[in-house]
């Protein structure tokens, strides 16, 4: 999709002193620029999909607020920055919600070869002290793994059976697609973004499961050197992740494409690819669906369920990371640090 080149209109306030109408697209380039159809895929191409949303729904929440305040969006003084910074902290909004906006603020003014508006000394003394006054500890998904991660993959339904007379059950592809999304996104540790992207000709077969080829990543945006990730085949046919893939591409009559896609009411794959935010639905439909309650745990659960058991089942940091693909070690240390706080701590031999 090329980047849109709006013209800055300019609205009359109460005072008849111009002020810009939102912008609401921060990739938007001045009106003075032009651009190729060729370049305009690129510029569109140089930030993730998910980041050009994220900026998007971001500077849609500044100019909209500049609008009713009377302000200029763009370039923004300080006085209007901190009094958009102000106004998010009495919203209650988080430290990191707030630093994403200030993020977008910055990406904006530097495509429009404008000067950072962040970094003046009345705007950091107020960041500032935002950050020390409104910071909490950042929430973490829940992990998912066995023995819950067993009891979800229990309650997945593998057959679909008609109240219309004289029709056979058939397979349910909903659930053997929840069966191979739960077993594929715990061994693989990917990330949702990352089990959303997968395609059928990302997987390669090998003696000892599948390799999975991702292109791009959180830590790797320019896909410059590929990164692979094994799917083992288990030794427990019924949790095994090679057999629940292959068991639902079958049923699905998927032989290319996206890996992991909706399935409609009448119990058919569509052709387009599950969004990254319905695979926290997904996730928690399951786990609602084996009688546990689903609050705190997402897609990322997964993730952070590998991290988690796989340490507790002696897996060394450097082998953990070796498939989530971590590039600090330290890093893997959030996954498990409620489930390491018990080991060798003298609370627990106190005698009470």
């Amino acid at each position: 999709m090329a980047v849109p080149m709006p013209r800055l209109r300019r609205v009359s306030t109460g005072d008849h002193s111009p002020v810009p109408r939102p912008t609401t697209h921060p990739v938007a380039v001045v009106a003075d620029q032009t651009l190729t159809a060729a370049e305009a895929r690129y510029v569109d191409a140089a930030r993730a999909a998910n980041t050009v949303r994220g900026y998007r729904a971001d500077w849609t929440d500044f100019t909209t607020w500049c609008h009713t305040a009377g302000h200029t969006p763009l370039p923004a003084d300080p006085a209007t920055l901190t009094g958009y910074l102000t106004a998010l902290a009495a919203r209650g909004l988080k430290v990191g919600t707030i630093s994403r906006r200030l993020s977008a603020i910055t990406f904006a003014h530097t495509v429009h070869d404008l000067p950072d508006p962040t970094t003046g000394a009345r705007v950091l003394a107020v960041w500032e002290g935002i950050r020390r006054t409104h910071t909490t500890p950042p929430t973490q998904a829940l992990p998912l793994m066995p023995p819950l991660l067993h009891d979800v993959l229990d309650a997945c339904p593998v057959t679909r059976t008609w109240t219309t007379p004289g029709r056979d059950p058939e397979p349910d592809l909903a659930g053997l697609r929840d069966r191979a999304l739960l077993l594929t996104g715990f061994v693989t540790a990917l990330r949702r973004s990352e089990l959303a992207a997968l395609d059928v000709d990302h997987l390669a077969e090998h003696p000892r499961g599948l390799v999975a080829t991702i292109g791009r990543s959180k830590t790797n945006q320019t896909g410059a050197q590929p990164e692979l990730v094994v799917i083992p085949h288990g030794t427990h046919p019924r949790r095994c992740p090679v057999t629940a893939l292959n068991t639902w591409l079958d049923a699905a009559d998927i032989t290319g494409g996206p890996v992991f896609r909706p399935v409609s009411k009448g119990n058919h794959a569509l052709a387009r690819r599950l969004h990254p935010e319905s695979m926290n639905t997904l996730i928690r439909n399951a786990i609602h669906r084996a009688g546990t309650d689903a609050s705190g745990y997402s897609a990322h659960s997964l993730r952070a369920g590998f991290v988690t058991h796989a340490h507790l089942r002696g897996a060394t940091d450097r082998a953990i990371a070796h498939q989530t693909r971590h590039r600090s070690l330290a890093t893997l240390g959030t996954y498990v640090r409620i489930h390491t706080a018990w080991d060798d701590n003298a609370a627990t031999q106190l005698g009470l």
